[in-house]
C-alpha cells in the first residue's frame, strides 16, 4: 500500500493551490494521510479526488476542520499501527517528543506528525516518527516537502523535496 503523507497546508494562506509537485507525487497512491492545519476544506475535497483521505487538526485550523477531524487518529494498515497526531498538543517538549506522547497508551509502529514544518524522520525504539514537512510553507527550510509511505512485507518513508510550490 502507497500512502501520501502531508501536513501544514495552510491554504489558502500560503498557497492558492495545492502544488503541481505535489499532485504528481500523490498520483497512484492509496490513502492520503494529513497531519493538520489545513485550514480550509477545500484542501481534503481537492486531495479526495486523488484518493482517499484521512487526517487530524491542527492548532489554527477553524472549526469547520475541528468538526470533521479528531486531534489524534490511530490507523491499522496492512497489520500496521500508525497514530496521526499535529503535535502541537503539549508543553516544554519538542514537536517530535510531544507527537510520541499522544501515543503513549497504546503500541504504535509509526507516528507522523506536524506542526513544526520541519522534516523530520527517526526510528525511536521500534517506532518511525515521521513529519513531512510542508508542501506549500517551508518557513525557514530550504525546500517544500510531503512524504510517502509504503506498506508492503517492510515499511519504507521518505520525504520527496522540491523548490518552488507552483
Amino acid at each position: 500500500m502507497k500512502i501520501g503523507v502531508i501536513s501544514d497546508t495552510h491554504m489558502p494562506k500560503q498557497a492558492k493551490q495545492l502544488p503541481s509537485h505535489l499532485l504528481a507525487g500523490l498520483n497512484g497512491v492509496d490513502l492520503i494521510i494529513h497531519a493538520g492545519d489545513w485550514t480550509t476544506l477545500d484542501v481534503y475535497h481537492q486531495l479526495s479526488s486523488i484518493a482517499p483521505v484521512k487526517g487530524v487538526y491542527g492548532n489554527v485550523d477553524p472549526s469547520e476542520i475541528k468538526e470533521s477531524f479528531q486531534s489524534q487518529l490511530l490507523l491499522t494498515i496492512l497489520g500496521k499501527k500508525i497514530g496521526v497526531t499535529h503535535g502541537h498538543l503539549g508543553k516544554k517538549k519538542t514537536t517530535p517528543e510531544r507527537a510520541m506522547d499522544a501515543f503513549t497508551s497504546t503500541h504504535v509502529d509509526i507516528v507522523l506528525f506536524g506542526h513544526s514544518h520541519i522534516p523530520y524522520h527517526e526510528k525511536i525504539g521500534n517506532t518511525i516518527l515521521f513529519n513531512p514537512g510542508s508542501p506549500t510553507d517551508k518557513r525557514f527550510q530550504p525546500r517544500y516537502s510531503y512524504g510517502i509511505l509504503t506498506i508492503e512485507n517492510e515499511v519504507t518513508i521518505n520525504h520527496i523535496f522540491y523548490n518552488d510550490k507552483n
